[in-house]
């Protein structure tokens, strides 16, 4: 069973900080400059406030006050409070909620943990526009964000999930962690943000130097850039970015974007951020473009913000930054409407209606059909009320709406909804003729369904470095949908790609290597000069017996898998940080050790099935099937869709002999995991036994047909016939598969054992 059994790898959620100094440009910066440090070590740079700014900074400081970086967090009081708090009461799905002042303190009386009525203090005012929450005070250092937010526009309290409010028990309950600030939003809120989580007390010190998003969140420790300010200026020594701990100015467009991204990407965080990182994934590993996350084209579908869209987008690829568009202290678009987009694109090209065939006034009014980012630029909301704009920037396509399901800016609510989707389908044909370019969506969407045919797609688009490193990284993660003798080259490729994310991406989907070639292709990224990688590398390598390794390699490792260790414990406040160290001691040996950070991911958060999958399979491992069997049963009921599932537990009760309810998962696994082979060959071999020889010989002959060279699934087959006496089968698919497959040795025995057998 254990060698069929998935195990499940945390794809991540999961940001921060990344400068990309070229090495050519290094050596032009006077290097003098940093002469001294080859005798002295450098001092370290500390936070120093934005008071220490203003005075050389004034304009910069005036455009930032009032922004949203400004607004990010502050004190609760009766400047910051825009919330109705005149004993305003609230009802939402039964819980009626009051809001109310006392003493100058601010209160809520809601539900609480255990689903209790309870009053709670609001300390923290967290964000201004469009919605305003607010922060309430736990035991152990906690700060919980409440799920009733105040519309700031509308002047009405409303409550996050309206619709289905998540009950006391669930994660996504208010007072659990999916609403906990200090390992949620404060990174992103806040200045100098230290977590600070002690796993062994369950219990929180952060700490901020500032409350909000001020001068030093992007531009780093600024202590000593104030000490060279303060020598005159004809007596300051030469220096690389004004004693600047972050590069800001003269950005490329990877190095500004990647500057903003720690905050403005869906990820999965790796530590705190100290702005000495080179890389990005160094602190962060930002979320692919995962099922649910983003649709298969690329565009958002959950709330992962805007990194993981503009990265896809021409715009990126043709040198545009952030700052292109947005003021940097400000945040506001630098211009107003269509005149942002015609910096770059000309105005009798694009802003006109041989462009895009809408009117510039509709009933009295600016046309939204005339507007850019209407067509470009969709919008979605999150949080209920907070639209946002999708930043691959990209062309309409109804089309794909039509074959892939992917939404398209004619059909979105408030243009077309209207209109039936082939309206269009047929305008758009109309306007730019029927010819249309490929777009990597479709290979995506395929693959998410395991579909056959998208092998191909997905190897190209993991080859052709001109697709996005995001896109070809999804790719790359897809194939774990697809037998392993035909991924396996690709994953060996991409292995030594350029590309963190993809080298990454390529450790992960690797499993099915021998210990001998994760040795050869992994090990030397233990060296990886990138964090993400070169702690993945530790981890594939962590079950490999050491006599396979070289001496150096057995000497690094240990350290790479401690700061492993150390970057899971970091999060072990979230159920993926168990789930991972828990993968990490299986993977070791260490039973108990494993099994405790398991059941301390189920504990965290109950729904997160893969520690329930992987919980079962080691204790599987041990005998203790009854208990697998309750894990893999508890994942499947809260999760029908999960095929990998159901072929686990069909595989658990093959092996404890319960072969009805084996075959009913295996039928299940079969159908939702169409081109997966391994499936239908078990299932095969499965009804086979059970006398269905019907069905048993569709199952081993479709496992054939996926992967007509394995001469596992070649074997079975065979000798299906041969035990049958339908030798004339047999013969002829030994034949066949000879006739394809010239150097087949189990082909050629059982051909020469069938003519034994006749003579």
């Amino acid at each position: 069973m254990m060698d069929d059994l998935r195990t499940y790898k945390f794809a991540g959620f999961i940001a921060t900080l990344v400068i990309v100094l070229s090495f050519p440009a290094y050596l032009m910066k006077e290097d003098f400059a940093r002469a001294r440090s080859i005798y002295e070590p450098e001092p370290m740079a500390e936070f120093v406030g934005r008071d220490k700014c203003i005075e050389c900074h004034k304009e910069a400081w005036e455009k930032w006050r009032g922004s949203y970086h400004d607004l990010a967090m502050d004190i609760a009081n009766e400047e910051t409070v825009q919330g109705d708090f005149d004993d305003s009461i609230f009802t939402n799905e039964g819980v009626t909620s009051k809001f109310y002042q006392r003493d100058g303190k601010f209160f809520v009386y809601t539900e609480g943990p255990g689903g209790e009525m309870d009053e709670f203090e609001i300390t923290y005012t967290f964000g201004a526009w469009p919605l305003q929450q607010y922060l309430v005070p736990f035991p152990g250092g906690r700060m919980q964000a409440l799920s009733i937010a105040w519309d700031v526009e509308g002047e009405r309290w409303f409550h996050l999930y309206p619709e289905d409010p998540p009950p006391p028990e669930d994660w996504l309950h208010w007072t659990r962690n999916a609403q906990n600030w200090n390992g949620m939003c404060a990174e992103c809120h806040s200045t100098d943000l230290r977590k600070n989580y002690d796993p062994g007390t369950e219990t929180y010190g952060t700490t901020w130097s500032e409350i909000d998003v001020s001068c030093e969140a992007c531009h780093g420790p600024g202590s000593l850039h104030v000490q060279w300010a303060g020598i005159d200026p004809m007596a300051r020594p030469a220096s690389l970015d004004f004693e600047l701990a972050v590069q800001t100015g003269d950005l490329e467009s990877r190095q500004m974007v990647e500057l903003c991204a720690p905050c403005h990407s869906r990820r999965t965080i790796l530590g705190d951020y100290d702005h000495a990182q080179i890389e990005q994934l160094d602190t962060f590993l930002p979320e692919l473009l995962s099922e649910g996350m983003y649709f298969a084209d690329g565009q958002i579908q959950d709330e992962v913000y805007v990194y993981g869209s503009f990265v896809q987008s021409k715009m990126y690829r043709m040198g545009v930054r952030c700052s292109d568009c947005h003021d940097i202290h400000s945040l506001k678009p630098v211009r107003e409407g269509n005149d942002l987009c015609l910096q770059c694109h000309r105005a009798d090209t694009y802003n006109t209606a041989d462009h895009h065939f809408h009117k510039e006034f509709y009933q009295d009014r600016p046309s939204d059909g005339w507007q850019c980012i209407n067509c470009h630029m969709p919008q979605r909301p999150y949080m209920v009320i907070d639209y946002r704009a999708d930043h691959s920037i990209r062309v309409p396509r109804p089309d794909l709406n039509q074959t892939d399901g992917t939404p398209d800016a004619c059909s979105m609510v408030g243009c077309h909804d209207d209109k039936p989707l082939q309206w269009s389908v047929d305008w758009y044909a109309k306007w730019y003729g029927i010819s249309r370019k490929p777009q990597f969506g479709t290979v995506i969407s395929a693959g998410r369904r395991g579909e056959p045919g998208a092998l191909e797609g997905l190897v190209r688009i993991v080859d052709d470095r001109l697709y996005p490193a995001i896109v070809r990284a999804t790719a790359l993660s897809l194939l774990r949908n697809y037998p392993p003798d035909a991924v396996i080259p690709v994953i060996k490729r991409a292995l030594a790609d350029e590309e963190p994310l993809v080298r990454h991406t390529a450790i992960v989907q690797s499993e099915e290597l021998s210990p001998e070639e994760r040795v050869e292709l992994i090990a030397p990224l233990l060296w990886d000069p990138v964090r993400a990688v070169r702690i993945e590398a530790a981890r594939s390598l962590a079950g490999v017996p050491s006599d396979f390794l070289k001496a150096d390699q057995r000497e690094k490792l240990p350290e790479v898998l401690g700061e492993y260790e150390d970057t899971m414990a970091y999060s072990l406040d979230f159920s993926f940080a168990g789930y991972n160290l828990g993968n990490l001691y299986a993977n070791m040996g260490k039973p108990d050790e494993a099994e405790k950070y398991y059941l301390e991911a189920i504990r965290i958060d109950d729904l997160f099935y893969p520690a329930k999958v992987n919980l079962a399979m080691l204790y599987n491992k041990g005998g203790r099937n009854r208990e697998a069997e309750k894990f893999l049963l508890e994942a499947l009921d809260a999760n029908p869709d999960l095929y990998e599932v159901a072929y686990s537990l069909g595989l658990l009760y093959a092996e404890i002999d319960r072969p009805v309810e084996a075959a009913a998962y295996l039928r299940k696994a079969a159908e939702g995991m169409p081109g997966y082979p391994r499936v239908h060959y078990n299932l095969g071999l499965l009804l086979q036994a059970m006398g269905n020889d019907l069905e048993a010989e569709a199952a081993l002959g479709k496992a054939l047909d996926l992967a007509p060279d394995n001469s596992d699934y070649f074997y079975a087959l065979a000798d299906y016939y041969i035990k049958r006496n339908m030798f004339r089968e047999a013969a002829s698919l030994a034949e066949e598969t000879l006739s394809r497959f010239p150097n087949h040795s189990v082909a050629r025995q059982m051909l020469e054992y069938i003519k034994r057998s006749r003579q």
